[in-house]
């Protein structure tokens, strides 16, 4: 909004110059030299094994490479792998990988790399953040040949190729000297030159690289957690691309000649997991009077902008799965007073939530919404850090912590429905083991995501999911709020390459070197 008053021009000004002082403005670089992507946090590894972070992993991806990858259309393909096959039982992959690779130390990639890459994966002890789902799904790895791998699993499990297109390989010699923590070393178009803490994280083009090398020569991630700072910097030129573009400054950017919007799909689903195993929220009455306590289309107009849709289903509509059909919560506060009142609650209750700080306008709106019904939500702010470790505590440490419920979001990096609902609703995912932050447990809905899992026939899968849907909406176990669209804003003039969202909102840059 543009003020005539000399005082906010003067401090307009100053938040120029701040994010100038801070990211350093100046000549524009040469084209092909620099391209600068501001994020909202830093990365907490360079160990692309060691983190459930996506914004982490969007400064690991262009490091490193996977057996398969997604094409412009989701479908799995070739990388590191060139050709692959499955038994009839459908739990033993034989992969062929590609020859003459080399990881950006020198070391040579081939079988026995792959099998080191994902026996650390498998060991329980090493005690990995991101290690869960593989452990889940694969067995064994074994070298069959020096550029052979076979994969024994546990079951049949339909996302297996979608699993290896986002488990990185790792340099077996950066493993073992205790490299990875610090710095990122695998095969990817870019390696990794500097992580300078607290301030960015700089890579460099791979010219050995064995596919395409990208037109982009260097890539510099910074942060701020300020969206104020964000929105200055990527139209004072001192961010080229700014990705997630926080939604209020969207509309504005998108009529703003220096700058280019650009859109991806609804691939984030945000909601509140409440505490199903603490009162009043084992009471499944309390948990449905939330949702209908929660004006989602309000939400979606003044948290996003419109930049998103309310969320009826825990899947989200870039998941090939998503049902809209599924019966969400429409906002119905008598009926959520109706509700309480019917659970012996009709003074309503106190909750204590978890977020973290660049969340709270978003909960302070849900507190406005749910004060309505006589619940009085206390908002406790944490930094990230803090944070990340509050909100993956067992049910003792949640209930000593006096932490009712968290707001949070979840993208699946694979759009596939297994990984968006096992981790958060299983029985057996509760944290700290996994993400189902909740402790819901509902023994026919896992029996139900199990078989889905297995299930080879794809329509067969979409019917089992469509029925997981309707069970976690009716059992309420989050509060599902709704479905962002990523979107990153570009200052034009700086980036010599097309830029696009993929699900998830990572950036990807279209062309190659010449």
């Amino acid at each position: 909004m543009a003020s005539s008053s000399a005082g906010a021009r003067c401090l307009a000004l100053a938040t120029v110059m701040v994010a100038c002082s801070l990211l350093g403005c100046g000549p524009a670089p040469p084209p092909e030299s620099l391209v600068t992507i501001m994020q909202l946090e830093a990365p907490l590894t360079m160990d692309p094994a060691d983190h459930t972070a996506s914004l982490t992993m969007d400064v690991l991806d262009p490091m490193y490479d996977c057996l398969t990858r997604f094409d412009q259309n989701l479908e799995v393909v070739p990388s590191l792998a060139t050709k692959w096959s499955v038994d009839s039982s459908g739990t033993r992959w034989t992969l062929e990988l590609r020859k003459g690779v080399r990881f950006h130390d020198g070391t040579l990639f081939d079988a026995q790399a792959v099998v080191d890459s994902f026996t650390r994966l498998l060991d329980p002890d090493r005690g990995l953040a991101g290690a869960s789902r593989v452990r889940a799904i694969v067995k064994r790895v074994t070298a069959t040949g020096p550029d052979t791998v076979l994969f024994t699993l546990a079951t049949s499990y339909a996302s297996f190729l979608r699993v290896l297109a986002v488990t990185p390989i790792v340099s077996p010699s950066a493993e073992k000297q205790g490299k990875l923590s610090r710095q990122a070393v695998g095969t990817g178009p870019y390696r990794f030159v500097e992580w300078k803490t607290g301030e960015y994280v700089l890579e460099e083009r791979n010219e050995q690289y064995w596919g395409p090398r990208p037109a982009v020569k260097q890539l510099k991630w910074i942060w701020t957690s300020e969206p104020v700072l964000m929105n200055m910097s990527v139209l004072a030129g001192a961010a080229d691309i700014v990705n997630p573009l926080p939604p209020i400054f969207g509309e504005a950017l998108s009529r703003n000649r220096k700058v280019k919007l650009i859109q991806g799909a609804e691939a984030r689903v945000f909601w509140v997991a409440l505490n199903t195993r603490s009162k009043p929220l084992d009471d499944v009455r309390v948990r449905q009077a939330l949702n209908y306590a929660t004006d989602r289309e309000a939400l979606v107009r003044t948290q996003l902008r419109g930049f998103g849709t309310p969320a009826n289903s825990p899947l989200a509509p870039a998941d090939f799965a998503y049902d809209p059909q599924t019966r969400g919560y429409a906002y119905d506060l008598e009926r959520a007073k109706s509700l309480l009142a019917k659970a012996g609650y009709p003074d309503g209750f106190t909750l204590k939530i978890a977020v973290q700080e660049a969340d709270a306008q978003l909960v302070e709106a849900l507190q406005g919404m749910w004060a309505n019904a006589h619940v009085n939500l206390q908002i406790n702010q944490m930094e990230h850090g803090v944070f990340s470790q509050a909100i993956f505590g067992s049910p003792q440490q949640k209930a000593q912590q006096g932490i009712d419920c968290v707001f949070a979001s979840w993208a699946s990096d694979d759009t596939d429905p297994d990984y968006q609902l096992d981790p958060l609703y299983r029985s057996d995912q509760w944290s700290p083991a996994s993400a189902n932050l909740g402790f819901y447990s509902n023994p026919h809905l896992d029996v139900l995501l199990e078989s889905a899992a297995g299930e080879l026939d794809t329509e067969k899968r979409i019917v089992l999911y469509r029925q997981a849907q309707q069970i976690i909406s009716d059992d309420a176990p989050h509060v599902l709020l709704y479905y962002a669209r990523d979107i990153a804003a570009q200052h034009l003039g700086t980036v010599p390459t097309p830029v696009r969202l993929l699900p998830g909102g990572r950036v990807e840059f279209e062309g190659t070197a010449p």
